[in-house]
């Protein structure tokens, strides 16, 4: 068994795509229209064939709550494995992105946590 598809819920799913491909560096797997949203689906480069990320829509009465408690208690929704942090994060602040956490050490991992402009906080990580 492994994971095929994990989701993220965001807020607006073009933003979503612009933020997660252009900035992320992710690429779009699946775009299939469904009413008036979409399955929207990005994967890593490096792996084409790998677990997908869903970027679905927050659309459903309970995300909301659910989204902003996340965030008031600075909870990743989800984590994306770096290569280095640091080289990340300054690549990304570069972008503009906002970080909630700078890099961190704890041992032997390193992670940081960024706004992914769609509602949610997203955790980079790597370990040594």
């Amino acid at each position: 068994m492994r994971i095929h598809l994990s989701s993220v819920f965001v807020d607006d799913q073009e933003t979503a795509l612009r933020f997660y491909t252009d900035v992320l560096g992710f690429v779009k797997k699946h775009d299939v229209p469904l009413g008036e949203a979409r399955w929207l689906t990005v994967v890593s480069p490096e792996d084409p064939d790998g677990t997908e990320l869903l970027l679905e829509p927050s659309g459903h009465p309970a995300v909301r709550p659910y989204k902003t408690a996340l965030v008031q208690d600075g909870i990743p929704a989800t984590s994306f494995a770096v290569e280095d942090v640091r080289a990340e994060f300054s690549r990304l602040r570069g972008l503009g992105v906002h970080f909630t956490q700078e890099p961190l050490e704890m041992g032997p991992v390193t992670t940081a946590v960024l706004d992914d402009t769609c509602g949610n906080l997203i955790q980079i990580v790597h370990s040594k």
